[in-house]
């Protein structure tokens, strides 16, 4: 979850550059939380009280209307019946990570990655998306080998994640789908060395920054266990006391103890900075 986060944050710059390097500032002044990070802890919220994803989602966009959502996503947030649009759109891996963590099995995590999923995107590729990261970050939080992550998504969901980075990059384009954006952000992770390292891979290709910045980082998270202080501490910087309210309570029910204590330093490191407070 918050390997999700912090990849949205160092990402949100770099959604309109779209860099092809990996040698750029993890943090600026404009660096922020967009809807990536709103709507995973909105989901966070949801395993913490009634599992009613569709509504804690929306509730959490209407406190937060102004952090990049779709237009489509924009008039299901505000319409007064709201249904799901049938969108393939990885707005749904985005924000699957709490799921991932919040089940003690394979079957749990994909019963509930379709759930968080189809109360916007009910196509069958927005729920595989959703489904694929989830899945991913399990089984990295479960010690699977990054050989094994490989095998297991491309086999059950047909994603094509033999390619490498170095394969991928020079013509990649932004991509909002699922199909075209959640293989390349697995792929991101998988020929990472460390945690940074993938989000500078998923930044690098030049695509919807953000979101696989979050995509690969929520995966990073579980596999090597640890964010990095300054990572930790640019985040914090960045987050409202709420957000780090749900973080903190969401881990403490269902993290390892290295990610309470990691989320618990999200305010303590920060106490003396000035609060980023909500809108």
């Amino acid at each position: 979850m918050l390997g999700a986060i912090a990849g949205d944050i160092i990402g949100s710059l770099y959604e309109n550059l779209r860099t092809k390097r990996k040698d750029f500032r993890l943090f600026t002044p404009v660096s922020t939380f967009t809807d990536d990070t709103v709507l995973t802890v909105a989901v966070a919220d949801a395993l913490l009280t009634d599992n009613d994803y569709g509504s804690k989602i929306r509730a959490y966009a209407r406190r937060y209307p102004l952090r990049g959502y779709g237009p489509k996503f924009m008039l299901w947030m505000v319409s007064t019946s709201p249904r799901p649009y049938n969108s393939l759109g990885n707005g749904s891996a985005m924000r699957v990570s709490p799921v991932a963590h919040a089940f003690k099995s394979a079957e749990e995590v994909i019963e509930h990655a379709k759930r968080s999923a189809e109360c916007t995107h009910n196509h069958p590729e927005g729920i595989k998306g959703a489904q694929a990261t989830a899945l991913a970050i399990f089984m990295a939080r479960n010690r699977a080998s990054k050989d094994e992550i490989r095998s297991e998504i491309s086999s059950r969901y047909g994603y094509d994640l033999s390619r490498s980075l170095d394969d991928i990059r020079p013509a990649y384009r932004i991509n909002l789908t699922c199909p075209g954006s959640v293989p390349e952000a697995i792929i991101a992770f998988l020929d990472s060395v460390n945690f940074e390292d993938a989000i500078r891979n998923a930044v690098s290709l030049g695509g919807d920054a953000d979101t696989q910045a979050a995509i690969a980082g929520a995966i990073a998270e579980s596999f090597y266990g640890e964010i990095p202080v300054e990572i930790l501490n640019g985040v914090a910087k960045r987050l409202n006391r709420r957000f780090k309210q749900i973080i903190v309570e969401f881990y403490r029910r269902f993290g390892t103890k290295e990610m309470i204590e990691q989320s618990a330093s999200l305010i303590r490191e920060t106490r003396s900075e000035p609060r980023a407070e909500e809108p």
